[in-house]
């Protein structure tokens, strides 16, 4: 209850933001000057809370590179940020983050450009309220919310890890999960189960899974880099249930009942992407890795969440799966 009335009221924790701060807020102290050394991926940014997280992180100064299915909205959101910030370096490449060889293609490409990488920011999310599989043919919402986001990180993690060797400049890592994972149960989440489904499919479900995941990530990829002294931090972020794409477009997410009652405890697009700003640009956040944040403050994940050997299997699983099975002349 008190955590309800926290939120509702908008009333700041620990770091000096709550649930009422926007995007603009969380990084208003942030200096463009130092900012303007830094290259920033944002997946899943032609709309929602990633649009407003690549205006923001442009706004203060970091290099864009926008990935996109649709390079036609990626286009106009690029249009849309330079109108307000003309100054501002945005790179438009194309992506489809349900396919492991369209991955492979833009982080060839990315990494052809020879330009630094300080942020990864995995928010694009995907919500399917029927099953649909991807060209691997696995689970689309799994495969594109995790899977994905996995390989994209995989992939691009040395020229991180070399980046922040070489600039001092700790690369920062955000993985954009949310509240629900704490729907999942450990018997719901096996990995055989979340490729393909053999049973009933639930899309709130399979979404809830893929969110349970991208925090399993964040917190096994911190382990090992940890172990290995690397400069790179990955934290999970719930950027609170927003007005976007997801909630309207499925009303299996919430009936429009839900939706009428909740709309004042819904957050705003801008109050959306506060948390993810905060976390990939603020000093407060320097160091710390394997967290989960919500309303711009370090928070609590479920028991699943931070169970270190449900990570690892996951982890491995994982692995296995993309490399031996999908990519084998990768690794």
């Amino acid at each position: 209850m008190k955590a309800t009335l926290k939120y509702l009221a908008g009333i700041a924790g620990p770091s000096g933001y709550g649930s009422k701060t926007t995007a603009e807020q969380a990084t208003r102290d942030f200096s463009n000057s130092s900012n303007s050394q830094l290259t920033a991926i944002i997946t899943g940014a032609t709309s929602g809370i990633g649009a407003e997280t690549a205006r923001v992180l442009a706004k203060r100064g970091v290099r864009i590179v926008l990935p996109a299915r649709d390079l036609k909205k990626a286009e106009i959101v690029k249009e849309f940020i330079q109108k307000e910030t003309p100054m501002a370096q945005i790179i438009l490449l194309e992506i489809d983050l349900s396919s492991f060889a369209s991955i492979q293609r833009f982080c060839a490409e990315f990494l052809s450009l020879q330009l630094p990488l300080h942020i990864l920011i995995n928010n694009a999310g995907k919500f399917s309220q029927k099953l649909e599989f991807s060209e691997d043919k696995i689970e689309m919402t799994f495969a594109t919310n995790y899977l994905g986001h996995f390989l994209l990180t995989e992939l691009l993690l040395e020229k991180m890890v070399e980046t922040a060797e070489g600039s001092g400049i700790q690369g920062r890592i955000v993985n954009v999960t949310s509240v629900v994972h704490n729907w999942v149960k450990r018997d719901q989440f096996r990995f055989s189960q979340l490729l393909n489904p053999k049973k009933y499919y639930n899309g709130t479900r399979a979404y809830a899974q893929s969110k349970l995941a991208n925090i399993l990530h964040a917190k096994e990829l911190s382990r090992q880099l940890k172990a290995r002294n690397a400069n790179v931090t990955i934290n999970a972020v719930h950027p609170g249930i927003v007005k976007t794409g997801i909630i309207r477009d499925h009303k299996g997410f919430i009936t429009d009942s839900l939706y009428f009652m909740a709309s004042k405890l819904l957050k705003s697009t801008s109050q959306g992407a506060a948390s993810t700003c905060y976390v990939a640009l603020s000093p407060q956040t320097e160091g710390m890795s394997g967290k989960y944040f919500a309303d711009c403050n370090e928070s609590h994940s479920s028991v699943l969440a931070n169970d270190e050997i449900e990570a690892h299997k996951l982890w491995k699983g994982t692995r296995v799966l993309i490399y031996r099975r999908f990519l084998p002349h990768v690794n």
